[in-house]
């Protein structure tokens, strides 16, 4: 038997659209009034959906079951794995006593908390998602500054905002590629947008980063650096985007602005407040310290290899139909909805790149049976609640776009006519804020974006575009990506602190997207400067 999704229930579309969205509104009053922790937020929110989904949508109970079923084994077995390989990596590097080293070598670089956040969450966390993604820059960056002696909630939220600049282009660009299949628009013409929306939030962000822990005053001492690390990332992403592929633009922009941060500091200090010092190690064991990490890097780039990727994939998957979901759910117009298999790709999946790194790492840096059983330990201990908060807001995820409650919310968008352009960046928004991932995002609404942008005569490389560079924005507060982060820093329970330090700075940054794009959408259908942007 079939079923098929009802868009508009109540008979009215911004009703249903209202309802629809309820359980949002319950994510942010929950965490942000009622400060409740984390997991059981994302239990109630998961209820809540179904529920909504049964009794307002029509869904038969058993779909309902099944896609948060769906959806949990997800969050489990391709996130929670991230995350483990994350967080078995960093206690390794702990009980070993090699952090300790790497502590050190950054303050012989700076011991000013400023420029160890840009170089960190910023560069080297930017360097991170356009080669893993799914959550692991966010835990490995963020577990690093916990380490260097940041206070646990400045060092989850810093790392969560500064997230936003790569994530359009992260793994290997694969938000663009998933856009361009949905969308039927070409990859390089929708990366030519973003890398001329982005860049500006590039260029902008490590003064953002700064000023909103420490205020302008002592942003403004460390000038030099936060031009440099800003610039010099903006630059290169710009030039990538939109000359040479959407799979580079992170990894060769966060590895340039590391650099260049580097030198900087080699010539300039930023007045007294943070003196040079000697690491008092030497070149070999800093390497080694590190070792742990080049190895991590250099493994999960060769994973993110389409080659190597679909070659471990076939030696290594486990997937699944999901018997009585499969085929079984209708659109409105009576295409079917695919869902694809449950599948978990073991072998090819990041958090088995971080594994192997570790694994690889025991002997470099003297570790032993005991160190690295004490890791994994603590590791499984760690990601108990997080790993609840993760399957239920997942489930939660999937029985909102299995029931059609996310097309409800996006037609209701979409009915704002020649406004659209404006609000088409806050359907990338609330795909990644349900999802926690701006690929499956632009999977849900791509396609509802170019149509839209049809219908009232805007290019819809502009509107497809900002589904990409809206859903940036959401990332930061996604219960998602909040769990990774509170996992990382020891703040498991404390998930709605990390969510009021984020959600303001999603709103403002989302702001500026969607008047970045309702200028490039009137501009270039009014004015016909296609040619200034590329197009």
């Amino acid at each position: 038997m079939k079923w098929t999704q009802i868009t508009d229930p109540l008979h009215h579309l911004g009703l249903s659209a209202l309802v629809a969205a309820l359980p949002i509104a319950f994510i942010f009053w929950a965490l942000i009034i009622r400060k409740m922790k984390g997991h059981t937020v994302c239990l109630l929110t998961a209820l809540a959906g179904m529920l909504i989904a049964i009794i307002v949508y029509g869904m038969p109970v058993k779909l309902a079951v099944l896609s948060l079923a769906d959806g949990a084994l997800f969050g489990l077995f391709t996130i929670c794995w991230i995350i483990m390989g994350v967080l078995f990596l960093y206690h390794l590097t702990v009980e070993s006593g090699q952090f300790a080293i790497i502590r050190h070598f950054m303050a012989s670089i700076t011991t000013d908390k400023r420029l160890q956040a840009l170089l960190i969450a910023f560069a080297f966390g930017s360097f991170l998602e356009g080669a893993a993604g799914f959550g692991a820059p966010v835990a490995i960056t963020a577990a690093m500054l916990t380490g260097l002696g940041f206070e646990p909630l400045y060092a989850a939220g810093i790392c969560l905002i500064a997230n936003t600049a790569p994530v359009a282009f992260g793994s290997i660009g694969i938000p663009i590629t998933v856009a361009s299949q949905v969308s039927g628009l070409p990859e390089m013409a929708i990366s030519q947008m973003v890398g001329k929306t982005l860049p500006l939030l590039s260029l902008l962000l490590p003064f953002y980063l700064v000023f909103i822990t420490v205020g302008f005053k002592k942003t403004w001492e460390v000038w030099p650096a936060v031009l440099v690390a800003g610039s010099s990332f903006a630059i290169v992403q710009f030039v990538t985007a939109n000359y040479i592929s959407p799979m580079l633009p992170d990894v060769l922009s966060g590895l340039t602005s590391i650099i260049c941060m580097i030198v900087l500091l080699k010539y300039w200090r930023p007045g007294p407040h943070a003196p040079q010092t000697a690491s008092g190690y030497t070149s070999l064991q800093i390497v080694r310290a590190w070792s742990p990490f080049m190895i991590m890097t250099l493994l999960v780039i060769l994973w993110g290899v389409p080659a190597i990727k679909d070659q471990l994939n076939t030696v290594g998957q486990l997937k699944a139909t999901i018997a009585g979901l499969h085929n079984a759910i209708l659109r409105a117009d009576g295409s079917p909805l695919v869902i694809k298999p449950f599948t978990f790709s073991w072998l090819a999946n990041a958090g088995t790149a971080m594994l192997f790194a570790a694994i690889l790492s025991i002997p470099i840096i003297g570790a032993d049976g005991a160190m690295a059983a004490k890791a994994f330990r603590l590791t499984i201990h760690q990601l108990k609640f997080p790993a609840l908060t993760i399957t239920s807001v997942m489930g939660f995820a999937y029985v909102v776009n299995n029931s059609g409650m996310s097309i409800t919310m996006a037609l209701a968008l979409a009915t704002t006519g020649t406004l659209f352009p404006f609000f088409s960046p806050i359907l990338g928004w609330l795909g990644v804020f349900l999802t926690g991932s701006d690929t499956s995002s632009n999977a849900l609404f791509c396609k509802l974006q170019y149509n839209s942008a049809v219908a009232i005569g805007v290019d819809p490389v502009v509107t497809v575009a900002a589904n990409v560079s809206g859903g940036v924005t959401g990332k930061m507060i996604s219960p998602q990506s909040i769990a990774i982060a509170a996992t990382a820093v020891g703040l498991v329970g404390k998930e709605s602190d990390i969510f009021r330090f984020t959600a303001k700075h999603s709103f403002i940054m989302l702001a500026i997207v969607c008047i970045l794009t309702t200028l490039q959408a009137w501009l270039i259908h009014l004015f016909h400067i296609k040619h200034i942007f590329g197009l």
